[in-house]
């Protein structure tokens, strides 16, 4: 398999899954404070939403790929 066809297999599989799932989220620490003993942190949940045409873009962009790459 050559390096051109994985690039676009996993434009595809990137591109359905930003379809089936349209975000993601990830939890980030911002604040850490240390006194004595007692440690104190504060975790955010920040959510990524994935717009419908990156995902349509990405699988568009994967099929060219792959046909164009036969030749």
């Amino acid at each position: 398999m050559g390096g051109l066809r994985i690039v676009a297999i996993v434009l595809i599989v990137a591109g359905a899954l930003g379809l089936a799932y349209g975000s993601f989220s990830y939890t980030k620490e911002t604040h850490t404070a240390k006194l004595g003993p007692l440690s104190v942190s504060v975790k955010e949940k920040e959510t990524i939403n994935i717009p419908q045409w990156a995902g349509l873009a990405a699988i568009a962009i994967g099929v060219v790929l792959l046909v164009t790459g036969k030749k």
